[in-house]
């Protein structure tokens, strides 16, 4: 059960929880995972951003982040005794949900562990929800696993917040 654990990770702490727990599920069922990373249109588009005034070649810059990434990753795995491989794939003619499922086919992956906020409400519809995508398109079982907020961040997102449109035909609070 679970031999073969895909474990997507994107360098957040999120993503670092997803880690350390798909570690800990492949150490009872002693199987295996592959650490998969993906540079898509969104992660190049804000390396440019982050980048401003950086001469050089972007791609390059952030495939060697993501191999450095990947690598931090498999050291963890490895450190716990759990056999771990990395795959780093860019595309820009996907989502990274349908790049991850495709990944979970051909590999196979028995199952998808990726870590989330588990954001709701207001706070979701302007931030999306790349886990949501994941598990709606996934061939195989995925376990989120739900990494809390600081105290503060958690009491901010609870503050109303209004919009008003000049019209008032739209008001959310």
């Amino acid at each position: 059960m679970y031999q073969n654990i895909l474990v997507p990770i994107d360098g957040s702490e999120t993503s670092r929880h997803g880690v350390q727990e798909a570690i800990r599920l492949a150490r009872l069922t002693k199987g295996r995972l592959r650490l998969f990373h993906v540079i898509d249109e969104l992660s190049f588009a804000l390396s440019m951003d982050a980048y401003a005034g950086y001469v050089g070649d972007w791609l390059n810059t952030l495939r060697e982040a993501g191999a450095r990434l990947l690598a931090e990753a498999k050291e963890m795995a490895s450190a716990a005794g759990v056999d771990a491989e990395v795959v780093l794939r860019d595309s820009f003619n996907g989502k990274v949900a349908e790049l991850v499922a495709a990944e979970a086919t051909s590999w196979p992956a028995d199952l998808i562990v990726l870590g989330t906020h588990g954001r709701r409400g207001f706070s979701r519809v302007f931030l999306g929800s790349g886990a949501e995508s994941i598990l709606r398109t996934a061939p195989v079982p995925v376990l989120l696993v739900r990494t809390h907020e600081e105290p503060a961040a958690a009491e901010a997102a609870e503050v109303a917040t209004r919009v008003k449109l000049p019209s008032a035909a739209l008001s959310i609070e």
